[in-house]
């Protein structure tokens, strides 16, 4: 540590002398201007040409830009009326003396400087094209006055900082992440992509992938290793009018040029489907000179540049255990048991590991510690998904659920497999066999209300794992494409905290399949198998749900690891549902158990009924009692449009 200390010290001693250096160099330019301006005023003989000395940073803008010597001195000179105020009045004197006017012209610049050319001020010469000088409104080119950019001048200076014209659009990315070896081998192969590129050929490199964070810590990564910055532009600001777009695009060149700045074009929420955006994104990406990258979740293809692509995967196991020892320090020693369990579940970024190892500082009791840790990982896993989908709050468990003992004992096997597919997957070896018919799937089927919300409720809280419900009606796009891309944004996000896809009115996607007879009937086959590739590989549980499932293809069943049919309940079970519906608090009387299973409605009916009486109750302030069940009774047959016999409430009053 101490010979890294003295290491930063001395490149900063460095570079304050080099600074010092370049100002002395610049300020004797100045002078030896300055003595040219006095020559041509009282009209005698110019100083020599080459005690104007040698500024280093005047002459990295020369190779750069390429420019002229009489290009340098105009370039000079601008600068000049910035930072030497007797300069200034020089020039205003050549002028003719005007406050105001205390700028070069053109004009003067040709009759003052021996080597001046006219093609030094052409929109496309370097001056005006890489905007080093700004022409102001005027009488005409060699009338005009001409003022140097600001962040040319304070290049000249010595000094480098984003260009205040970019600041809107592109920001600046910190280094510091944890590098994982998958990374890193990806790092070195874009270097070494760049580093034999001829300038002329330079490739588009293109980052893709689910793991957004990944991407900007593989591109800061390839930045600092260059000794450079890495900015972000997102691509829903960029300009998508050709003029402002070109004017972005040379700016930022300038400022690559300048500072050796990369840019990383981040799409990952852009909608590329519009089609002004994805024109602008793909004429950026196609005219840019300098290195640069690109990051979205899917990859562009229709590039006319040499286009190399990488996909940027989500840490595996081995990578996630690294991140966490990493961040937790000293503290991991009594969360070791915790930590496997927790990278056999989450997959997170560096930053999100971070967050929660953060959210659970102050917390002394080392039990209290892996629960809030755990817990911690679930808020960090939500964000992306809560967008795509309802997340459900569960807090019911296996004593809430009233189902024959044959399927309740398969939703007890769906939770012991998740429970421990760490163990069979990795520690016994089957991930390797093969990376197909990991994920858990499973198909609810049965009329409404029978309790298959209940159930993954039940799973979700047994396993203390987030549950989100997604209506697939509403997934489905007709148009070609849109409803896989609404798929893999649902499965990406999930990945990350390998959350319950509760995925409802399934019908909508998974009808029988028909054959193929128009485009349309291939592009619904290609939806459902997406789909259906999409739950094998999702390492958590993908539950859906039908009221028709004779109405399903056979062939996507046969593809399920677990199907149960949950049933309309017979009087014996609508009895337990009952006794079990009301809460400890809710004050009843004289509920009769059996005579209120003389219903013969659903569980989902029979809470709507439950709920219903207690706020007819709660109005009479008295406790829930049989009459105030059956007129809930009553406005529930109304609902279902069916009539209330005789025979159900046989005895209730």
């Amino acid at each position: 540590m101490e010979m890294s200390e003295q290491m930063i010290d001395s490149q900063v001693q460095q570079a304050e002398q080099s600074m010092l250096d370049n100002q002395q160099q610049l300020t004797a330019a100045l002078g030896w201007l300055k003595e040219l301006l006095r020559a041509y005023l009282e009209q005698k003989d110019p100083p020599p040409p080459d005690s104007a000395g040698s500024c280093p940073t005047l002459a990295a803008l020369s190779t750069i830009f390429d420019l002229s010597p009489f290009e340098q001195h105009l370039l000079l000179w601008c600068a000049g009326i910035e930072l030497d105020s007797e300069l200034a009045t020089l020039t205003g004197r050549m002028r003719g003396g005007a406050p105001a006017e205390i700028w070069p012209t053109f004009g003067l610049a040709l009759a003052v400087f021996p080597d001046a050319h006219w093609s030094a001020l052409t929109p496309a010469a370097p001056l005006r094209y890489w905007r080093l000088l700004e022409l102001q409104p005027g009488a005409g080119v060699t009338q005009s006055s001409l003022r140097i950019d600001e962040r040319v001048l304070h290049f000249l200076t010595g000094l480098q900082h984003l260009d205040e014209q970019l600041m809107g659009f592109v920001q600046p990315v910190t280094g510091g992440q944890t590098i994982l070896p998958s990374q890193d081998v990806l790092i070195r192969q874009i270097l070494t992509l760049w580093s034999t590129a001829a300038i002329d050929q330079l490739p588009a490199v293109q980052l893709s992938g689910p793991d957004h964070d990944g991407i900007r810590t593989v591109a800061s990564a390839v930045a600092a290793s260059g000794g450079s910055g890495l900015y972000v532009l997102d691509g829903n600001v960029l300009p998508t009018t050709p003029h402002e777009l070109d004017i972005f695009q040379r700016l930022w060149e300038r400022e690559a040029f300048l500072s050796g700045a990369i840019l990383l074009i981040d799409i990952y929420e852009v909608d590329l489907t519009d089609a002004a955006r994805r024109t602008a994104v793909r004429q950026l990406c196609e005219r840019l000179i300098v290195p640069f990258l690109i990051g979205g979740r899917e990859r562009l293809t229709d590039m006319p540049r040499p286009l190399v692509s990488f996909e940027i995967k989500r840490p595996e196991e081995g990578e996630q255990r690294l991140l966490w020892e990493r961040t937790l320090g000293a503290a991991k020693a009594g969360l070791n048991g915790e930590v496997t369990q927790l990278t056999s579940q989450f997959q997170l970024s560096a930053s999100a590991i971070q967050n929660a190892v953060w959210e659970i500082r102050g917390i002394e009791e080392q039990i209290d510690q892996a629960a809030q840790l755990w817990e911690a990982c679930r808020h960090q896993a939500r964000p992306a998904l809560d967008d795509l989908a309802q997340r459900v709050e569960t807090a019911v468990t296996w004593d809430d659920l009233i189902l024959p003992k044959r399927e309740k004992a398969i939703l007890h096997d769906i939770a012991t497999q998740l429970r421990h597919r760490h163990t069979v997957y990795t520690r016994w070896g089957f991930s390797r066999k093969t990376g197909r018919g990991l994920g858990i799937s499973a198909l609810f089927a049965g009329p409404s209300g029978t309790g298959k919300t209940l159930a993954a409720e039940v799973i979700a809280n047994a396993l203390r794992l987030d549950l989100y419900k997604i209506d697939l009606s509403q997934v489905v796009s007709k148009y070609i494409g849109e409803t896989e891309k609404n798929l893999a944004k649902i499965f990406d996000a999930a990945e990350a905290g390998g959350a319950i896809l509760f995925f409802d009115e399934a019908d909508a996607l998974f009808g029988k399949r028909s054959e193929v007879k128009d485009s349309h009937d291939r592009y619904a086959n290609i939806e459902v198998s997406y789909l259906l590739q999409r739950m094998e590989a999702y390492r958590g549980l993908a539950i859906l749900t039908t009221n028709m499932k004779q109405a399903l293809d056979g062939a996507f069943l046969r593809r399920l690891r677990f199907i149960i049919n949950f049933r309309f309940p017979d009087a014996e079970a609508r009895e337990q549902i009952w006794r079990r519906m009301f809460p400890a608090e809710t004050p009843i009387d004289n509920l009769d158990w059996e005579k209120l299973a003389q219903l013969n409605v659903t569980g989902g009916n029979i809470r709507s009924i439950a709920v219903n009486a207690a706020f007819y109750a709660a109005a009479g302030e008295t406790p829930v009692q049989m009459g105030h069940i059956l007129r809930a009774a009553r406005a529930e047959y109304d609902k279902l449009d069916r009539p209330l016999s005789g025979t159900e409430v046989r005895g209730w009053l």
